[in-house]
């Protein structure tokens, strides 16, 4: 307890010589001290302004000192209640602890026994609340996005919140797949600015030559190709947030342009010579160390100090407890309601294998994995068998591939002496995933973890391939 604030004390006592020296005793701890005389009167004052303690006379002249107690339980199940009585008994002190008292003392007692009393009233009162705020944290399994009641998410969610409001950046670290994007947008969604764009650009899937168009836009003949103007993400994210994901990956030479528009919030279209005043609020992202890429020369130790204002870190899946089987549970039964599919929980065998796999692809391998055991298979429930292998990020592409089709370790393995051209097992590999699905192609591209264009592209590819054969051998 802070000695500085003062602690509202509600003091309901109908002798008032004996109110006064309650108030006497009480006067060194310098408590704010509301004094009624009757229960109905006290049970008004709780409700316009709650106290942090209650000081109560269990004889009152309009009703039961019970009843109020009883009362102000109801309103308040973590309020501090200190009974104080003529008439104690052991009876009625178990009842009054029973109905919800801290504590019971018998008249007469000194100023000692009575700011005692209070002041560890007070203390069980703070705890009490910190100790509810705590549960409520517990109970806040989804947030904006997120899913996870784990201790390390309840802190992700809690600083989320009290960033949102500012408009300092902010810089989010975390592994792959961990939700970087989801923490941006929850960023935004909690803040003044939810009104306004979230516009996301990642740096790593841009070609380089066109990034700076992408951030900054371009006018008509900036280059070739430029048929029109054309307006980049910081002008669409005026007014909003700006997520600039994987920012290790940006250029050196585009830093230091991309540091001016942090610095001064202006932005310069490629081929304008005009400048234009944008209000965005930054949050910038990535899967590596960024101190070490400003150490080895990589990233601009400027611009690095300019976002990284408030850092943001996403704690792997593998840290997360049991909120792997939560998420889990949450995409099977949104699969499993997009594919028309019965199944609606894991046996127990499977949520073991869940909580002791190490998730090197975190909640975007785990998605994985569900859909594509919603997609392969059938049931009520799903069974250890159903599972496909988990391999991870370093297994290599072949064997994520395979255990992306469902293809058996022993095929995996009959293949090992025989090695085919690339294009080949390429081409084997979509028509499985196609045979699988029925020849849907955006679920076939969520099996092989690719772009549905890139399978449009293959077959397009392979298409004309067969034609010019034929026409070659007629």
């Amino acid at each position: 307890m802070s000695p500085s604030k003062k602690r509202r004390v509600l003091l309901i006592e109908d002798t008032v010589p004996l109110a006064r020296l309650y108030i006497e005793f009480l006067r060194a701890e310098a408590h704010d001290i509301v004094h009624c005389t009757r229960g109905g009167e006290a049970l008004d004052a709780a409700a316009a302004a709650p106290p942090d303690a209650v000081i109560l006379d269990l004889k009152l002249p309009d009703m039961d000192g019970l009843e109020v107690l009883q009362a102000l339980h109801a309103r308040d199940p973590g309020i501090s209640v200190v009974v104080v009585t003529a008439h104690g008994s052991i009876d009625l002190a178990v009842e009054a602890m029973r109905l919800g008292a801290f504590d019971f003392i018998v008249k007469p007692f000194n100023a000692d026994r009575l700011n005692l009393t209070l002041r560890n009233a007070l203390e069980r009162r703070i705890l009490a609340r910190i100790v509810e705020g705590y549960r409520k944290d517990l109970d806040r399994g989804r947030f904006h996005g997120f899913i996870g009641s784990s201790p390390e998410m309840q802190a992700v969610y809690r600083t989320i919140e009290s960033v949102a409001v500012s408009r300092a950046n902010v810089f989010i670290t975390g592994e792959s797949g961990t939700g970087k994007e989801v923490a941006a947008q929850a960023i935004h969604r909690a803040s003044p600015r939810r009104g306004a764009a979230f516009v996301a650009l990642n740096c790593a899937a841009i070609p380089k030559d066109l990034l700076e168009s992408e951030i900054f836009g371009h006018v008509k003949g900036a280059f070739t190709g430029a048929a029109g103007d054309r307006p980049g993400a910081a002008l669409l994210a005026d007014g909003g947030t700006l997520f600039l994901d994987e920012i290790c990956e940006m250029p050196i030479d585009l830093q230091s342009k991309l540091l001016r528009f942090v610095q001064t919030g202006t932005v310069n279209p490629v081929g304008s010579g005009r400048e234009q005043r944008v209000d965005v609020r930054f949050v910038a992202a990535t899967n590596r160390d960024p101190l070490a890429e400003v150490q080895a020369g990589r990233f601009r130790e400027d611009l690095y100090y300019r976002l990284h204002v408030i850092p943001l870190a996403l704690p792997p899946l593998r840290e997360r407890g049991d909120d792997v089987v939560e998420i889990a549970r949450s995409f099977l039964v949104e699969y499993a309601r997009e594919e028309g599919k019965a199944l609606s929980s894991f046996a127990p065998e499977v949520e073991a294998r869940l909580r002791a796999h190490d998730w090197p692809g975190n909640v975007r391998q785990l998605q994985n994995i569900v859909r594509n055991v919603v997609v392969l298979h059938d049931g009520q429930q799903v069974l250890p068998d159903m599972l496909p292998p988990m391999a991870g990020p370093d297994a290599g592409a072949g064997h994520g591939l395979r255990a992306a089709c469902g293809m058996p370790r022993s095929a995996a393995a009959e293949e090992d002496d025989a090695v085919q051209p690339l294009w080949r097992v390429e081409k084997e590999l979509i028509q499985k995933a196609l045979r699988l699905t029925g020849d849907d192609v955006p679920r076939a591209a969520l099996l092989l973890e690719i772009s549905p264009s890139t399978i449009y592209r293959k077959l397009q590819q392979w298409r004309v391939a067969e034609n010019a054969a034929g026409e070659t051998a007629a």
